[in-house]
């Protein structure tokens, strides 16, 4: 049995989704966030959820990471002043940043 783990760490809360690949079963686990050391949150949510869901560690196929906590500094700019310096032809550094780089498109040097 494999287990697909999915965090994402908030503003508020940590939050966990669990799918088991066999069976279909759904989970969910919901922890504050902690703001001041955010693996601390991601622990304490994998913890509540593997043991709500008796779930071992050699049972997880794939653990997947996300943060709305960076999301919300940029919306509101929050974060710290940064600058992106890169040289011509690499187009694709700045399609990463927006996160629409897709396989099909094709890149120039402009």
């Amino acid at each position: 049995m494999a287990w697909r783990i999915g965090v994402d760490i908030g503003g508020t809360f940590t939050d966990v989704a669990l799918i088991d690949e066999a069976s279909g079963r759904i989970g969910v686990a919901k922890v504050p966030s902690t703001p001041s050391d955010l693996a601390q949150g991601v622990l304490a949510a994998l913890e509540t959820a593997m043991r709500r869901y008796d779930v071992g560690a050699s049972d997880v196929g794939l653990f997947s990471h996300a943060t709305t906590v960076v999301t919300n500094a940029i919306l509101e700019e929050r974060g710290a002043r940064a600058a992106l310096i890169t040289t011509r032809g690499f187009r694709d550094v700045l399609e990463l940043r927006r996160s629409s780089m897709t396989s099909s498109r094709t890149h120039r040097p402009r």
